[in-house]
């Protein structure tokens, strides 16, 4: 009983060390009351559109790597799946949003639902990890990652988010996209061994169920 006590009270007082840092950072990063224009500006244009400009460099790689393209579809595809898990994430832990609290101004027109994760973090961050596991598609996944994070930083920023909904999210798209990455690893490696199989058999190099390799 006492352990528990102490366990309990332990747990309390992190919960709410890491909600007054999370608060700190909230102060720091968000625009505030009387901020800069050209700032200002910015932030709401990265926090709106951060999200679509991804998606429309997640389109241009589907057709401009067509040697990739089996696997960006399917981070396409997974990456609805993320989006909705997130927002049932999100409205089932039921944190309002800062603007909605009144804790910071609110600087885009924007839904009192959920807060956390950030849908864009998870989302956002899944498609840049998923890219980052690619080798071929590595340096794409960095055009992926600057938007992310300029997205995260921007929606904090124009009071639609807590920074811990950005952390969250970005750990959420971590959790997704390892699974997707060895999944997809393990089929590239089926579907390399049933290419090449059938020509070594043929070439007298390997012996198995297509053949008998010439002795």
């Amino acid at each position: 009983m006492l352990l528990r006590r102490v366990c309990a009270a332990a747990f309390s007082w992190q919960a709410g060390r890491m909600n007054e840092i999370n608060l700190q950072l909230l102060h720091w990063i968000a625009a505030g009351e009387d901020p800069g224009s050209w700032a200002l500006l910015t932030g709401c244009v990265v926090a709106l559109w951060g999200g679509p400009l991804c998606a429309a460099v997640l389109c241009w790689a589907i057709f401009a790597k067509p040697a990739d393209r089996a696997y960006t579809l399917a981070v396409a595809v997974v990456a609805v799946g993320v989006s909705v898990i997130a927002h049932f994430i999100a409205a089932g832990i039921g944190i309002q949003r800062p603007f909605v609290q009144g804790l910071v101004p609110g600087y885009i027109l924007h839904s009192a639902s959920g807060s956390m994760p950030s849908t864009h973090a998870s989302v956002m961050f899944f498609i840049t990890f998923a890219f980052m596991a690619r080798a071929s598609l590595s340096r794409t996944a960095w055009l992926f990652l600057l938007l992310a994070v300029a997205t995260g930083w921007a929606r904090v920023y124009v009071g639609v988010h807590f920074p811990a909904d950005i952390a969250f999210g970005m750990a959420l798209g971590l959790f997704f996209a390892c699974p997707f990455a060895i999944t997809q690893r393990a089929r590239f490696r089926l579907a390399h061994h049933r290419d090449t199989a059938p020509r070594l058999v043929k070439e007298g190099r390997l012996s198995g169920s297509f053949g008998r390799g010439a002795e």
